[in-house]
C-alpha cells in the first residue's frame, strides 16, 4: 500500500487550476523527470502547469526534455517574473531543503500559492508545505507514477521516458540496494506507456564528452584510500574544468566509480565550486548512514547517498569531512 494520502492530494489537485513545479539546483534525472512526469498528471487533468528551476538543466540531461518546456532563472527569467505568474499551487519535487532550492527559495517565500511536497529524502526543512513524503521509496520518480494512478491519468511515451530515467538512475540502473520488487513493477509499467531503455540508457551513459573523460582520468589518479582500503575519496578542483573542458555537470555520478575498487565500502568526492568552497558527495555500501554524516554539514540525502557543502580550502574540508565518515565506519564495525 502506498506510504502518501494520494486522496489527499488528488484533492487539492482538483482544487486548482494553475501549478508551479520546482526541484533543486544541479537537476539530475530524478528532479527533472519527476517534473516532467507531473506535469503530464496534470495536464492530463486539464490543469495549466509551468516548470521553473533555480538552475538550467544540463546539457547531458536535455535528452529527458525535447521540448524544452524547463525554464531556469537566470538572464531571461527572474523570480519577480515567476511570481507575477500567480500560480494557485507550488509543488517541490525531489528535494525537501532550502539549500537545494537555489533562488528558487525566492519565489517559494515570495509566492501566495498554496504549497506541497512530493519527496522521498530523508532530510528536510521547514518550507511551509504540507508534505506527500516516503523516505522508503527508491525514486522520487516512484511517486509521480504513484501519483498518476491514483488521478487516473494515462501518460504518454514523453512522459514515461522521463520517470523511466527517473527511476533507473536514482537506483543505479537497478543494481543499487533500495532497488525492489516494486521498482520493476514501475519499470515494466512504463515501458508499456513507451519508454525505451535502450535509448534511455544511450543518452544517458553512452554520449560522454571529451572533457567528461579527461575529467575521469583526474578523478581516478587522484583517489587515496584508508581504512584498509574501506574508504575511498578523491577531488575536482576548479580549474580542472577549464584544463580538461569538463563542464561542472559533467561531475555527477563520478563517485560512483570509487565504489567500484574490490574492498571499498564508503566513498567521497569533494568538488571545488567556482564560487568558493566544495560540494561533497557521500557514498555507502555499509553500515554508513550518509544522509546522517551529510546532515553534521548541513546536507542530506538517503543512507546510501547524500551531499553537502562546505567552505574552506581542500584540506581543511577534506580533513573535517573524512574525520567524521572515518569516525562513523570505525564505530559501526566495532
Amino acid at each position: 500500500m502506498p506510504v502518501i494520502d494520494w486522496s489527499a492530494f488528488g484533492s487539492i489537485v482538483r482544487s486548482a487550476d494553475s501549478f508551479l513545479l520546482t526541484s533543486h539546483i544541479r537537476p539530475d534525472c530524478d528532479a527533472l523527470g519527476s517534473e516532467l512526469g507531473m506535469a503530464a498528471v496534470l495536464e492530463g487533468l486539464g490543469k495549466r502547469v509551468r516548470i521553473v528551476n533555480g538552475q538550467a538543466t544540463p546539457d547531458n540531461l536535455a535528452f529527458i526534455d525535447p521540448t524544452k518546456r524547463i525554464e531556469a532563472l537566470g538572464e531571461t527569467l527572474s523570480v519577480e517574473q515567476v511570481l507575477a505568474d500567480d500560480p494557485q499551487v507550488l509543488i517541490v519535487l525531489d528535494t525537501s531543503a532550502w539549500a537545494q532550492l537555489g533562488p528558487m527559495g525566492d519565489v517559494i517565500r515570495g509566492t501566495k500559492a498554496r504549497k506541497l511536497i512530493v519527496d522521498h529524502h530523508v532530510s528536510e526543512d521547514d518550507l511551509g508545505a504540507e508534505l506527500f513524503k516516503d523516505t522508503t521509496a527508491e525514486a522520487c520518480g516512484v511517486l509521480v507514477v504513484e501519483a498518476s494512478d491514483a488521478l487516473g491519468v494515462t501518460l504518454d511515451k514523453l512522459a514515461a521516458t522521463a520517470l523511466f530515467a527517473a527511476v533507473a538512475t536514482d537506483t543505479g540502473w537497478f543494481r543499487f540496494g533500495s532497488t525492489r520488487p516494486r521498482t520493476y513493477e514501475v519499470a515494466a509499467r512504463l515501458l508499456r506507456d513507451g519508454a525505451e531503455p535502450a535509448a534511455i540508457y544511450r543518452d544517458l551513459y553512452e554520449q560522454d564528452t571529451l572533457g567528461r573523460m579527461r575529467l575521469r582520468g583526474r578523478v581516478l589518479g587522484r583517489i587515496e584510500t584508508d581504512l584498509d582500503g574501506r574508504l575511498a575519496w578523491t577531488h575536482i578542483l576548479a580549474s580542472d574544468f577549464a584544463e580538461t573542458g569538463a563542464v561542472p555537470s559533467d561531475t555527477e555520478d563520478l563517485v560512483n566509480l570509487l565504489l567500484a575498487i574490490r574492498g571499498t565500502a564508503a566513498a567521497v568526492i569533494f568538488v571545488e565550486q567556482q564560487t568558493g568552497g566544495f560540494k561533497l558527495s557521500f557514498r555507502s555500501r555499509c553500515e554508513l548512514d550518509c544522509s546522517e554524516v551529510s546532515g553534521v554539514f548541513g546536507g542530506g540525502g538517503h543512507r546510501a547517498a547524500a551531499g553537502a557543502f562546505l567552505k574552506g580550502t581542500l584540506d581543511e574540508v577534506r580533513t573535517s569531512a573524512l574525520h567524521a565518515v572515518r569516525q562513523r565506519m570505525r564505530a559501526t564495525r566495532d
